[in-house]
């Protein structure tokens, strides 16, 4: 089983950025699709940026251009590099870790706050 843990969320005046990171634990990390979701009070959690094990990346349309999302499997770790931040972005940011059929463990997430 993987375990993962973020960390990096915190308040943020809006233009400015942030980085999150997701540390994992166990040896198949490498084989996992990560992901970063998000949940603002009142709303459903949503997808933000996606990465599988291959280093193929996708995004929602609200992120595009100014989150990157990006993986270091020598050190299991996955990272939300956020810049441009608006207010809109405030949320609980969860890191989730995904094989078909064998994996999907998520952290208790960290929140973002974009605000002046």
């Amino acid at each position: 089983q993987v375990q993962v843990v973020e960390s990096g969320g915190g308040l943020v005046q809006p233009g400015g950025s942030l980085r999150l990171s997701c540390a994992a634990s166990g040896s198949i990390f490498i084989f996992a699709s990560m992901g970063w979701y998000r949940q603002a009070p009142g709303k459903q959690r949503e997808m933000v940026a996606g990465i599988t094990a291959g280093g193929r990346t996708n995004y929602a349309d609200s992120v595009k251009g100014r989150f990157t999302i990006s993986r270091d499997n020598a050190k299991n770790t996955l990272f939300l590099q956020m810049n441009s931040l608006k207010p809109e972005d405030t949320a609980v940011y969860y890191c989730n870790a995904r094989i078909v059929g064998k994996l999907d463990s998520w952290g208790q997430g960290t929140q973002v706050t974009v605000s002046s």
